[in-house]
């Protein structure tokens, strides 16, 4: 989780406040994660920093807005994560990123093909290399799916954290999982069928 058990939890009333010792405890207990948000998300850097930036900005300036239905960090994600989409959008322009694959005529979107590694030796999909593939598989993904298999994968929330970050039911967030998870499986099918067949001559 974000809050680490020996950290004191920040109390609300005191950003509400605008205390500068409980805000610069919020930015210490959250600040690494929504940088590696950001850059996952984004995919550079300077982009991280000026989402880090200016989710805390934001979350100054509304924390009156905060009405405690869900965790400080839930809330800071959901500032985050809204602020990479606007950013990615800009980028983006009117063009609208569709997940590579079939698209079906209830709107699900299945790979065209998928290889099992569940043979594949751990050292294997811990390499370098292997890391920095998925890294790149990732960012193929929709803006929209990325989010939530960031969030739901890689940081560890739950479907319901990931659902109130996002603002959509659990039912969408577990679609989008879908669709991500089985995208980054036929993104990685070549990369790691190679390494299945050096390890299996």
């Amino acid at each position: 989780m974000i809050q680490n058990s020996k950290q004191h939890d920040i109390d609300p009333a005191d950003l509400r406040r605008k205390e500068k010792a409980a805000f610069a405890q919020l930015v210490n207990q959250n600040s690494d994660h929504i940088y590696r948000l950001g850059l996952k998300m984004l995919g550079n850097p300077q982009d991280a920093e000026d989402i880090l930036q200016e989710t805390f900005i934001k979350a100054y300036h509304h924390i009156d807005g905060f009405e405690g239905r869900s965790k400080l960090s839930t809330w800071l994600y959901r500032i985050a994560v809204n602020e990479a989409l606007m950013l990615l959008r800009k980028r983006k322009g009117s063009v609208t990123h569709l997940d590579a694959g079939i698209e079906m005529e209830n709107g699900d979107v299945l790979p065209h093909q998928i290889i099992d590694w569940c043979c594949l030796p751990e050292k294997e999909l811990l390499s370098s290399e292997s890391r920095q593939k998925i890294q790149e598989a990732v960012q193929t993904l929709s803006d929209a799916n990325r989010a939530a298999f960031l969030l739901r994968d890689v940081e560890g929330l739950s479907t319901r954290e990931t659902a109130d970050v996002l603002d959509i039911s659990e039912s969408a967030v577990k679609v989008r999982l879908m669709r991500a998870r089985l995208q980054l499986r036929e993104e990685l099918t070549v990369f790691f069928a190679n390494r299945i067949v050096k390890e299996n001559p």
